[in-house]
């Protein structure tokens, strides 16, 4: 029994550390699309490379959640809550991996006048986003309730940045850029950010069901998507 009793509790260290090299990874890859949008293209291509070592990991801490409820039933309530919010992460990390990626893409196709445009924007939205997404995971594994609501106030910043993005492409129409021909890819990278930022502020959502039982949501535009 005691032997049993210890492999579920490495289980659940495997679980914590797994999750949190995937967010890891998750920062890395919106900080990757950042640097791409000033011009790095190495970075880029970093991002779509590493779609395959992300797969892994999600693979992996969906095989820990499952050996865990296997190996003890029932769970108790704080490890169900801890299982079950790792399940959601894991497919909300991949949405932003997902999205990051789509940033990467469009980052190719665009001419660096065009991304001089939000330059700033871009910069600020990567910070925002990729320490929305640090905070959230680190909330996650200390279930963190006061870090959660960090969480929940950085993404007013960021749909703020969204806003400022839609001006200036107004702007752009307006005065007939020459960087107008771009103006969808940029909207479309403008988006993903606010996009990956309701992602982080879902799984500040999971850190709050963790630690209380309720699955905490700070806006109606989390349920996007």
């Amino acid at each position: 029994m005691m032997q049993t009793r210890t492999k579920y509790l490495e289980k659940l260290e495997d679980l914590s550390a797994l999750l949190g090299q995937l967010g890891e990874k998750s920062v890395l890859d919106v900080r990757a699309v950042g640097r791409a949008l000033a011009g790095e293209e190495q970075a880029a291509e970093g991002v779509a490379a590493g779609d395959k070592a992300s797969r892994h990991l999600r693979s992996a801490i969906e095989d820990r959640c499952l050996d865990i409820m296997l190996m003890q039933q029932p769970l108790v309530a704080d490890d169900l809550r801890e299982v079950t919010g790792a399940f959601r992460i894991v497919s909300d990390l991949a949405h932003i991996e997902e999205m990051a990626r789509d940033v990467a893409y469009l980052s190719q196709q665009l001419t660096p006048k065009a991304t001089s445009h939000l330059s700033d924007e871009f910069a600020q939205a990567t910070d925002k986003v990729s320490n929305m997404v640090a905070l959230a995971v680190k909330a996650f594994a200390d279930a963190d309730v006061a870090l959660a609501q960090r969480v929940f106030a950085m993404d007013d910043a960021v749909d703020d940045l969204y806003d400022r993005c839609e001006q200036v492409i107004v702007e752009m129409i307006r005065g007939e850029s020459s960087g107008a021909r771009h103006l969808t890819e940029l909207l479309m990278a403008a988006k993903y950010f606010e996009r990956m930022g309701d992602d982080a502020e879902r799984i500040a959502g999971w850190a709050v069901f963790r630690a209380t039982g309720e699955h905490a949501l700070h806006s109606a535009d989390t349920e996007k998507d």
